[in-house]
């Protein structure tokens, strides 16, 4: 059975090949914005400033 690639990744898999300098502009960028350190204290403060989410979106009456 053939797994689906869509040609959106085929390009990246291909240019990634052709341009492996391209990996550490990658990290450098993931780094930038998503792979932070975490605290007890931060992670404390997010769950504590959480705004519950109502039963149903758009009934108005709630």
């Amino acid at each position: 059975m053939a797994i689906y690639e869509s040609e959106h990744t085929k390009f990246m898999r291909e240019w990634m090949a052709k341009h492996p300098e391209q990996e550490a502009e990658q990290k450098k960028g993931r780094a930038l914005w998503w792979d932070k350190p975490q605290t007890l204290d931060a992670q404390k403060r997010d769950d504590q400033s959480s705004v519950p989410v109502k039963p149903y979106y758009y009934d108005i009456n709630h």
